[in-house]
């Protein structure tokens, strides 16, 4: 009688997992879900007050964390901080902003901003955790957290989907060239999910009507949509996947 397949595991016990963006909203939910799943996980912001009370917390629960103070933005900082740490198996960049504005409105300021924590913070960050998995000759997995956004336009996002277009590619074009090694770099793209980030549009009934009639599943999301999908990227039940952008957007691109 033929062995029967087996589900590979969801299990992160022993990985060690880097975090950004990790103290409030979407970034949060990934480290819980991560920690739960049996990864050590650092937390890593820019607000040392925040980051110490949110590692209490995950100690608390009896989870493996600590915490780094950094502004992916800052390449260098951010560079010289990784090379004094091991490799992390599993990256989860949330760290991000935005600034709604009609296109013509946006500032050059804005551009900056946005662009900064976006997209130049997605690019260093990936590539300076895979060039430390690479020269140790570890495999690993590399998450983007994107959005639906990276995938169509919207209104008042002119700016916003431009950076998350920009991390649509630049994830693809790394999940080709770190395959050789292993490494696995994929995106996470949510719809509208509820977070401090997105209560400024949700608070516009307008917006909000435009946001519920696009999400066919009829709702916005919740920071537990996303945590299921992280668990199963960082773990070997993807092992094949790689450079695929997981949509957690209630249907919003299927049409």
């Amino acid at each position: 009688m033929s062995t029967l397949p087996r589900t590979p595991s969801f299990r992160l016990d022993g990985q060690r997992a880097l975090v950004a963006g990790a103290t409030s909203g979407i970034g949060l939910g990934c480290a819980v879900a991560i920690a739960e799943a049996g990864a050590s996980v650092t937390l890593v912001a820019r607000s040392a007050d925040k980051l110490e009370q949110t590692v209490r917390k995950f100690r608390d629960e009896g989870w493996k964390a600590e915490a780094m103070v950094m502004d992916i933005s800052d390449v260098a900082a951010c560079e010289s901080m990784l090379a004094a740490r091991a490799p992390f198996d599993i990256l989860v960049n949330s760290a991000g902003s935005t600034r709604p504005s009609p296109a013509t409105d946006t500032t050059e300021a804005d551009y900056d901003l946005v662009m900064a924590a976006n997209l130049k913070g997605a690019f260093f960050l990936t590539r300076t955790v895979a060039k430390a998995l690479i020269a140790v000759g570890k495999s690993g997995s590399l998450i983007n957290i994107s959005s639906q956004m990276g995938h169509v336009g919207g209104v008042d996002r002119a700016l916003y989907c431009a950076s998350k277009h920009g991390v649509e590619g630049l994830t693809k074009s790394m999940a080709v060239e770190f395959g050789p090694h292993n490494i696995r770099v994929n995106t996470i793209c949510p719809t509208f999910i509820r977070t401090p980030l997105a209560e400024i549009t949700l608070k516009n009934p307008d917006r909000r009507r435009w946001i519920e009639e696009k999400i066919k599943l009829g709702r916005i999301g919740e920071i537990e949509d996303i945590m299921g999908a992280v668990v199963f990227l960082a773990s070997d039940a993807s092992a094949l996947v790689t450079g695929s952008a997981l949509m957690v957007d209630g249907g919003w691109t299927a049409d």
